[in-house]
Order: C-alpha cells, then structure tokens, then sequence
C-alpha cells in the first residue's frame, strides 16, 4: 500500500467512526406494521434518555400508527410549491441543525419534490448519516433495485420508486417486519392498511396470498443476506477463502442490459463481492454510427450499474470474446454473467473465433462462466 492509498485509509477510517449508525425496517408490503415498530421504538429511546426526533412519518392515516406519534417530538416538514399546490418534504437541514442522536424517517424509497437538494430521500439519509447523525428508516421489498424484475413477475407491476443496494448494503443493522400471508390479509379486510373503497381493489392485485408468500420469501432472503454480510464483515474468517468477483457483459439492447446487471447485482451482493459492468464498444457501435437512443440506454445501464454497487469497463476491441478474457485476466474475476444464448451479445461471441478460446481461458483459469436466464 502506498503513501496516498494508506492517508486515504486513514481518512476512511475516520469518517466511519463519525458516520451515523443506520438501521432499516423490511417489510414484505404495506400494513406490515414498520411505520408502526419505528415509532414503538422512538418511544422506547426517549424513556431511556436518548435524543431522538420523527424526521418524516407516514401514518397512512391509520389510528393505531397516528396514536404512536403522541409525545414523540417532531421536526417540522418544509412547505413549498410545485405546479400550484403546497406541498410538504422532510425538512433535511433542520435535522442536520438540530442534530439529534436518532431521527426517524420513514418511506426511504420516496421520490423528492423537483427542486429538493437530493432526488430521493435515501440520498437524503445519507447527508444525515454523513453529519453523524443515527438514522432508522424502513422500506418494503418491492423498492430494491435488483428485485424490480423479479417484483414484475411476481405483482405485474413494475415500481418505479426504488433504492440501490447498495444503501442496505451500509445499514448496520436490518431487521424484517414479518406476518403470514393470513395475518396481513385480516389486516387488510378490517380496513388497517387501506381505506374501504381499496381494500376490494387490493385483495384481487397486489394482496392475493401467492403474491405475499412469494414477497415473504424475498424478504426473509434479503435480511438474511445482510445478517450473513454482517457476520462475514465482523467475525474473522477461518481458512482459505476464495474472493469473488463478477463481471457482468452487457451490450446496447436496454431490457437485455438491465436483465444481466440486476441479476448479476444479486449475485454479488449475495456474495458480499465486488462486481464490473463490461461494455465492449466495436467498430460497428462508435459513437457515430450508433443510434442516439442506444446511446441513451447505455448511459441508462452505466447509471444503473453504478447505482447497484458496480465500477463500469468501457474498452474499444474488435473482438468481444478477446476483450472478455482480458478484463477478467486483469479484474482477478471469477464468474463471468452474459445474457441468453438468443441475445445480441452472445450471438456475436459466437461468430467469432475466439468464442472457443474464452471456453478453453475460463476453465484453465478456473472462471465461471454464468449464463444468465
């Protein structure tokens, strides 16, 4: 390690120390109650003498959650207005200004009124955790970027408000609001969750029982990849390991793109390792010769990789399976992840002669090759 990179260490380590400890709720859905636990909590602190303060909650108007809000003090939201209505945000500097020990802030996948400092309110959490200020927030399942496809399968519905997973990845702690499909749909028909004209709505979409079992499941899974992250993190390591590293082939068809780096985000988030997005520009795909709105879903993609924890490869070659093997050769990576043999990338690692070379390089340097449904 050299001079600079030991300061930059250095430096790392002290914003750690005095970054804001951060825990996150999970929810399968709405009405599980994390709005709910959050202020129980809130109130439990106080009793033991900790500064704490209700940034932004949402009570849905639901009473048992709105009764939980009484004692509780709570910063007051900024009013502005957008497109000729008054409307409220979380005021984020007057938390900073008041620095309390812990802030409460729900809805932590919220989309921020135009004009607001930050786009998205887990940005927001981060200038608060950044100014050493303790943070609990919650966010439902459907709202982590790398499970949007997999959300769409299950819901038919695509959210479109999401968080990277990147921000859990920095929680210290992440607990899973759980009830059985059973409990959350009594809740639901005694009008809890939703008021009566939506709950008829709610019970025949989102709310059917395969959809909350299948949610469920994705939850527990996610908590329990982050308590087993936590543990690797802290508890040190017995024998050799191998270190993963994932390199995700991506090309300019958008839908095929974000397929591969979501699923290959969920791999390496899996594995608590570091992941690359490789593009291969070709002499057919320069910038003057391909269309503008490939263009703009390659810059999309890079975006979106870079959002789920990824460091972006872009190398001109006139060969992609060439410019594969040399960036998993200089990456240290061990899993390689393309699309479906019926896809555009792999179609033109096919057509070349080095398709069987990168075979032969991968199983002698003992890579994985992931093709990816």
């Amino acid at each position: 390690m050299d001079k600079e990179q030991t300061v930059q260490h250095f430096l790392n380590l002290i914003k750690n120390s005095r970054r804001g400890k951060f825990k996150i709720y999970i929810g399968m859905s709405a009405g599980v109650g994390k709005s709910y636990r959050m202020l129980q909590e809130a109130h439990t602190l106080l009793r033991n003498g900790i500064d704490v303060k209700i940034g932004y909650i949402e009570t849905h108007n639901r009473k048992e959650t709105a009764a939980l809000l009484e004692g509780l003090p709570v910063i007051p939201r900024r009013k502005l207005f957008y497109k000729g209505k008054e409307l409220e945000e979380m005021d984020v500097q007057a938390i900073i200004n008041l620095r309390p020990e812990v802030v409460i802030v729900d809805e932590l996948a919220h989309t921020n009124i135009d004009g607001s400092k930050n786009e998205k309110r887990w940005q927001d959490v981060m200038d608060i955790l950044a100014a050493g200020i303790n943070v609990i927030s919650a966010v439902n399942i459907q709202h982590i970027e790398s499970l949007n496809e997999e959300i769409k399968s299950i819901t038919g519905i695509e959210v479109k408000e999401r968080v990277p997973d990147s921000v859990l990845a920095q929680a210290d702690e992440v607990v899973n609001i759980d009830l059985t499909s059973d409990e959350l749909i009594g809740r639901l028909k005694e009008g809890k969750i939703y008021h009566g004209d939506k709950i008829e709505s709610a019970l025949h979409n989102f709310f059917k029982s395969d959809h909350i079992l299948q949610l469920r499941e994705l939850a527990l899974k996610e908590v329990a990849s982050q308590v087993e992250r936590k543990v690797e993190k802290e508890v040190a390591p017995s024998g050799a390991m191998r270190h993963e590293r994932f390199l995700a082939c991506i090309s300019t068809n958008d839908t095929t793109a974000k397929h591969v780096i979501r699923k290959t985000a969920r791999l390496a988030n899996y594995y608590h390792s570091k992941w690359y997005a490789l593009y291969v520009q070709t002499p057919d795909e320069r910038s003057d010769k391909i269309a503008l709105d490939k263009q703009r879903h390659l810059i999309n993609n890079f975006k979106l990789a870079t959002e789920l924890g990824a460091e972006i490869i872009k190398v001109e070659s006139n060969s992609v399976s060439a410019a594969i093997i040399e960036q998993a050769e200089q990456r240290g990576i061990t899993t390689i992840c393309i699309g479906k043999p019926h896809l555009s990338l792999f179609r033109i690692i096919l057509a070349t002669n080095v398709f069987n070379e990168l075979l032969k390089k991968l199983s002698s340097s003992n890579i994985d090759l992931v093709i990816l449904s």
